[in-house]
């Protein structure tokens, strides 16, 4: 076996850090043959083995190499909740002391992990929990499919995942590279092998990611969108001031193109008196009148300190007929686990407030009625 890179003589690897392009490279460094990226990915995510010594077709200098040089290592559970409905909570912290909150919620068919990708965020979205505890870090690669794997171990044999959504905590699309190498995880073979469309980015309109991501990984797209006049998505979600609608819905034309019957899910929270109008309903439809898409509508989770009210029932079942009528695949998403804030916007994880973001949060405004 070759000499070590030098990098890995100065610190412990954690190998959940690569991907399989990136593990064919660490061993290639090593003078091993390629296949030995896809025999570690099988030994740590099918067999869930992480001590190198138990990896009985690795030569005995290349265990021990490993043993001395690298390590496998996953967020800790802090705390384990579960809801009223059998949604579970985990609050997991990183080696350096930050937590962050990973979320399974179960159903009939299918069971679906919201993993985070970031501690905390920094964009500041007015109806997020998330977003009023400020911006830490980025998550590494190995802290996102970390997640992933804590949570099937938990599970075990009692349930499975399915579809895993990056919709927790954070930003993705701020944490580019990390979050698409652990997508690949998800769904290699020799990993999790999950189908692309049961893995899914969410973002809230980052838009020149948006474009490089359909270079480079293929996967489900849903955009945070809230809004249908760019004055009231500036104070919905600040984003917006630097990447419009037009320039949002444009990147999720050149997304749809990647393959044939794409559909883009589009998410809109519904805050009373805010976004709820009809006249919010019929701009919906122009807007995404020229994107295929599907469109989940969200029932406001409150928390603490929030200005907003969720939009009424009757309100939200108006709002859906209307553009169901007009062709759009218009669906209510079911609130789920809020009993334990594990519902849509309820993430913390106690985030250190590094922005100096203030929790007094001024309500969006609107100047016609609803």
């Amino acid at each position: 076996m070759n000499s070590a890179p030098a990098l890995a003589k100065e610190k412990l690897i954690n190998l959940l850090d690569y991907d399989r392009e990136g593990l064919t490279a660490f061993f290639a460094g090593l003078g091993e043959k390629a296949f030995r990226a896809t025999q570690l990915m099988k030994w740590v995510y099918q067999e869930g083995v992480t001590d190198f010594n138990l990896m009985t077709n690795f030569s005995k200098p290349l265990r021990a190499y490993l043993q001395e040089h690298c390590h496998i290592t996953t967020p800790q559970i802090v705390l384990e909740k579960a809801a009223s409905d059998g949604v579970r909570k985990w609050v997991l912290e990183t080696s350096c002391g930050n937590r962050i909150e990973t979320v399974f919620i179960p159903e009939e068919s299918r069971g679906t992990l919201c993993v985070s990708s970031q501690v905390g965020c920094a964009l500041a979205c007015t109806f997020c929990s998330t977003a009023q505890q400020g911006f830490n870090r980025n998550l590494t690669t190995a802290e996102i499919i970390g997640q992933v794997k804590v949570a099937q171990d938990r599970l075990g044999q009692s349930a499975k995942i399915t579809n895993v959504v990056m919709m927790g905590m954070g930003e993705p699309l701020l944490n580019f590279d990390n979050v698409v190498a652990a997508m690949h995880l998800m769904m290699d073979d020799f990993a999790y092998g999950l189908s692309k469309r049961r893995v899914t980015i969410s973002t809230s309109g980052v838009v020149p990611a948006m474009y490089r991501l359909t270079q480079v990984c293929d996967v489900s797209l849903a955009v945070s969108l809230h809004a249908v006049t760019n004055e009231l998505r500036d104070q919905l979600v600040p984003i917006n001031k630097k990447y419009p609608l037009a320039e949002l819905m444009e990147a999720c034309r050149e997304n749809a193109k990647l393959a044939p019957r794409r559909t883009i899910t589009f998410e809109y929270v519904m805050l009373n008196g805010i976004n709820d109008s009809l006249e919010d309903a019929h701009g919906l439809i122009n807007l995404l009148r020229t994107v295929p898409s599907k469109l989940n509508l969200i029932p406001f989770n409150p928390f603490p300190n929030s200005p907003y009210t969720c939009a009424s029932n009757n309100r939200i079942n108006q709002f859906k007929t209307l553009l169901n009528k007009a062709g759009i695949v218009t669906t209510v998403r079911k609130t789920r686990g809020e009993d334990i804030d594990a519902a849509c916007g309820q993430l913390v994880g106690q985030v250190a407030d590094k922005s100096r973001r203030h929790l007094k949060i001024k309500p969006a405004s609107v100047d016609y009625a609803a």
